[in-house]
């Protein structure tokens, strides 16, 4: 077996993994990468494998960073089955379409600008048409359900804890005479928190796909995490504000509902009335979905819907679907919660919301989940004090809150207890879904916690596996983009007038120190590079 990592390698978001058999090739997830126009590029190349080549598709769950181009896996030719858990099936029937909705209306906006440039337009990555197709291709599946995709390969289905219906994978495998067994994690929720059960423990594997978002970070206020909102969103409306929440449409929205249900149960007089808004059509949806599908939530979830107390549903919290709705809340004089999507603000209404909110001294923007690179929550998060959002210029006075007891990701301790969960310790790990920094800090740690053999995987580095107790790495190919290696290139020569730059300054304060040799130095490390960029082009 051969698996090759193509997305959420080195990086967090793009999550798909090509595993190839002698007779079968599999896909694991097919994620859309997010966060900055670099990153969204990925997503109009070429898949490296031919879509049409692909049998089985295995998707983790709904999210779109895992799920966000199989309408373009399918509009280029893929036939396959797409297996999930039918919670996830469900979820995808609203995420796929509200996804190409994006699509399409930003190509759009993006198309008439490009027009009064003079400039060609740009079809979207894929369309709504396309999205519903998609959706033929699934199946849904149980949990701990065994599923023989063919004589030699047995796939199931284990609860990761994350979002309704998110999954781990194991996979068993018999090639050429031999067994073995390959775990991909997809991606881990906490321990305990409200509506989701808890991941399940995987004792065997001898290969395992582990995700790192977290693994240089223990999540801070879990136990209080209820306790501060309150007190964030008490300070705001004493002050006459209101508080802006940008959350995912799945999960995250309803764990926020059911601890401000929670709150308003316990009799909080001064936010009992305080109108509570979900501003996103796609939350709404999801919202449903999780109340047909109680099954797969947590034991004390499912008592309090059966005992007719439903989190979902209580006095002043409002769903508005239509645009109108929705812009009518900017023009409310009365403070407010405002949840609304996306959970990264790059995308939906939670822009609109920022831009009347964002200015005000009075208002709370609170951060509930994970924030990728240039996405435009990531930018407020890091402090940035002047954004741009819909080309208008927005200076930042509201006060920004981020609690990390809300993230649907397993913290660092969280991710070594599912690790140390195998009586049969794998093998070697692959360590994906994570950036550099936590990448590198997890890796350490279960070299020296557990003890076990791991891999930072590549982007497009491709490993054989066997059954034998060690993974050795046949082959690995570095998928290393052509207009890639030019922007290193021209990076390393901006490096390189800098230091002259530095240096310079420096022989003016030092008279006796000569630059002649740096100079030529630096010609002949220019001109190499020159030649490098002349042959990649």
């Amino acid at each position: 077996m051969k698996i090759t990592f193509l997305g959420a390698a080195e990086t967090v978001t793009g999550s798909c993994y090509l595993c190839e058999f002698e007779n079968t090739k599999i896909l694991v997830d097919c994620g859309m990468f997010q966060g900055g126009s670099e990153a969204e590029e990925r997503n109009y190349k070429d898949f490296d494998f031919n879509p049409a080549d692909i049998e089985f598709l295995l998707l983790t769950h709904a999210h779109i960073d895992h799920s966000g181009r199989i309408p373009q896996l399918v509009s280029r030719g893929f036939k396959g089955k797409i297996i999930t858990t039918t919670a996830t099936m469900d979820l995808c029937n609203i995420m796929l379409p509200d996804s190409a909705y994006i699509q399409e209306m930003e190509t759009e906006w993006t198309n008439r600008k490009r027009q009064r440039a003079g400039r060609s337009t740009i079809e979207p990555i894929y369309t709504v048409k396309d999205a519903n197709e998609s959706l033929k291709f699934f199946t849904g599946v149980k949990y701990n359900e065994l599923v023989n995709l063919n004589s030699d390969i047995t796939v199931r289905f284990r609860n990761a804890g994350h979002i309704l219906g998110s999954a781990i994978i194991e996979l068993w495998i018999r090639e050429k005479g031999e067994e073995f067994k390959i775990v991909f994690s997809g991606d881990l929720g906490n321990k305990d928190a409200p509506l989701m059960q808890n991941y399940s423990i995987i004792e065997d594997a001898d290969y395992v796909v582990v995700e790192s978002t977290y693994g240089n970070r223990k999540h801070k206020d879990t136990e209080n995490k209820a306790l501060l909102l309150l007190d964030i969103i008490l300070d705001t409306i004493e002050h006459g504000g209101n508080v802006v929440i940008p959350s995912f449409a799945v999960e995250r929205t309803q764990e926020i509902l059911y601890e401000l249900n929670m709150i308003k149960e316990n009799k909080y007089s001064k936010i009992r009335n305080v109108p509570v808004y979900v501003d996103s059509p796609l939350a709404i949806n999801a919202t449903k979905i999780f109340e047909n599908n109680i099954d797969y939530l947590d034991e004390d979830s499912i008592d309090l819907i059966k005992s007719g107390d439903n989190p979902f549903d209580f006095p002043n919290l409002k769903f508005t679907e239509t645009a109108e709705e929705s812009r009518e809340i900017n023009f409310s004089k009365e403070s407010c919660i405002i949840i609304s999507a996306s959970g990264m603000c790059d995308a939906g209404r939670i822009k609109h919301h920022l831009k009347h909110n964002l200015w005000r001294e009075e208002c709370s923007i609170i951060f509930v989940g994970y924030q990728a690179k240039e996405t435009l929550g990531r930018r407020i998060i890091e402090g940035n004090k002047n954004i741009k959002i819909f080309g208008e210029e927005i200076n930042i006075k509201s006060k920004i809150y981020s609690i990390q007891g809300f993230s649907g990701h397993a913290d660092q301790n969280g991710l070594l207890e599912w690790l140390s969960g195998f009586k049969k310790k794998p093998s070697r790990v692959f360590l994906v879904h994570g950036e550099d920094e936590a990448l590198n800090t997890f890796s350490k740690l279960i070299t020296e916690n557990l003890g076990l053999e791991n891999t930072i995987a590549r982007a497009g580095q491709t490993v054989e596996l066997t059954a034998t107790s060690t993974a050795e790495v046949v082959k690995e190919r570095f998928y290393a983009r052509k207009e890639n290696i030019i922007n290193i290139i021209k990076a390393a020569k901006q490096n390189f007038a800098n230091i002259l730059d530095q240096l310079e300054l420096y022989v003016e304060e030092n008279e006796d120190i000569k630059l002649d040799s740096m100079y030529y130095l630096v010609d002949d490390l220019n001109a190499a590079l020159d030649k490098i960029e002349n042959e990649v082009k």
